[in-house]
């Protein structure tokens, strides 16, 4: 049954020139350089592409609207999102969130709890002029091979359904328009929804720009960036330290990239899985917050990553072996997660000074109260928009039946469990179903994925199976 699924999926690849998404001055790209031809997942376009035929439908257009709304009020405090931060907190915590470490992760290591957080900073960190340090080459390698195949999806997505191109300007090929075109879509569904379309005053040249750009209030947020350096809001929006006024909203790249780095270090580090899919919730609705993204966008990212996650932790034959700049590839992506283990244990374990299942119980930071926890996850399930697809929201999907590589979110962090009872255990932690995502597809059902819930489960069966309980 895999091997079939793994087949469909890699006859369903296209290849694209794609251009970088924005970062962060003085730290590495996420995204390929423009040169690079890369591979991207059709399934994923498909999925992704619900968006730009929301206008033809009252329920759709209903979302569109909910969407500017409910952005609107994060990123304003008058909707203050479930955490142990203060909203003023979450702001600087956002304006933190707003650079990248993707050679090793750094920033999102807050997850592993305050005693392995400090193990993992003191071998892997980056400094201001965009230095870092890794764990070893083999886990270093292992990141940078997940976010490329992410990254690529979500990069793609930006400019195909922005303006139906590969970089804003060279035009997709006729399949990858078709993904917008065969169902009457429309590219720039947020510029053509927010009356700002593309190329008008103010407006992203390319299309869909983002909340900054179209919502009438945003508040300005001044404090220190990652690397402890004054900055603001604006300078993550419209330079110097990064400009987004050309580069189309979504899906949201660096939601792609904080739940991809989450579900990493959770399958690395299984004594934190859910304090690190947590922190891939919060790292995402920062992204609000900081004024960048709309809640569509940071749905569109996580579920891009869950999907792409899923399928090379199945080690899915159409993705393997694609080649990162410096040539390198990955033939077996589960034997890469194994080495990787071994290698971040070993220096967790001395680091810490004791085993990583003790050194993880010893938390005092923000992610050590699972209900709180739970709450904050439960509340970016959705972002409160509306149902689109009513028969998708009455209905429990089978995970097994649409999506079985799923389970290997799971059982690549706990052995203990088979596939079956992984994709069990994702049927019944599901969250709220009728998403503008979840259109009853193999690719929308992630977006119901209750991650949180379900690694929480899957890592206390793991315990019991240990203990012969």
């Amino acid at each position: 049954m895999f091997f079939a699924l793994a087949a469909s999926v890699a006859s369903a690849q296209g290849t694209v020139q794609t251009t970088p998404a924005p970062s962060p001055r003085n730290t590495p790209q996420i995204a390929p350089p423009p040169t690079r031809e890369v591979t991207v997942d059709t399934p994923v376009l498909q999925g992704l592409s619900t968006v730009t035929r929301l206008s033809q439908t009252a329920a759709g257009r209903a979302a569109l609207q909910a969407n500017y709304v409910v952005t609107g009020a994060i990123q304003n405090g008058t909707t203050h999102l479930p955490s142990p931060l203060t909203f003023e907190s979450q702001q600087q915590q956002a304006l933190r969130d707003a650079s990248i470490t993707w050679h090793n992760l750094a920033q999102l290591a807050e997850g592993l709890g305050s005693t392995l957080s400090a193990a993992y900073i003191a071998r892997a960190h980056e400094d201001t002029h965009g230095h870092a340090t890794s764990i070893s080459p083999t886990v270093q390698q292992l990141i940078a091979y997940a976010l490329m195949v992410t990254g690529d999806d979500s990069n793609a997505g930006k400019y195909l359904f922005a303006n139906g191109t590969t970089n804003g300007h060279k035009p997709v090929s006729s399949d990858l328009k078709s993904i917008v075109t065969a169902h009457a879509g429309q590219t720039d569904p947020f510029g053509r929804a927010y009356r700002l379309p593309a190329g008008t005053p103010g407006a992203d040249p390319f299309g869909d720009s983002r909340p900054f750009q179209t919502e009438k209030r945003v508040l300005r947020i001044t404090g220190r960036d990652y690397f402890n350096r004054p900055t603001t809001s604006e300078s993550y929006q419209r330079g110097p330290a990064m400009d987004l006024t050309d580069s189309p909203s979504y899906p949201s790249g660096h939601t792609t990239y904080g739940y991809t780095g989450a579900i990493l270090l959770g399958v690395l580090v299984p004594d934190r899985y859910p304090e690190m899919i947590a922190r891939g919730a919060e790292y995402g609705s920062n992204r609000i917050i900081v004024g960048a993204h709309y809640a569509m966008d940071v749905l569109g990212g996580r579920t891009t990553a869950l999907y792409d996650m899923a399928h090379l932790l199945a080690n899915d034959s159409a993705y393997l072996n694609r080649r990162l700049k410096s040539g390198e590839t990955i033939p077996d992506f589960r034997a890469a997660v194994a080495a990787a283990r071994s290698d971040l244990s070993a220096i967790l374990t001395s680091n810490c000074g004791d085993t990583v299942e003790a050194c993880a119980r010893i938390d005092f930071g923000r992610f050590n109260d699972p209900e709180a926890n739970h709450t904050q996850y439960t509340a970016t399930q959705t972002y409160t928009l509306p149902v689109v697809f009513t028969r998708t929201a009455s209905t429990t999907e089978d995970v097994s039946r649409l999506a079985p590589e799923a389970g290997y979110l799971l059982t690549a962090a706990y052995p203990s469990l088979t596939l079956k009872q992984a994709d069990d255990l994702l049927t019944e932690t599901e969250g709220p179903g009728g998403g503008f995502l979840n259109d009853g597809s193999g690719f929308g059902v992630y977006s119901r994925l209750n991650l949180y819930e379900a690694t929480l489960r899957a890592r206390d069966m793991e315990a019991r199976s240990h203990t012969g309980q």
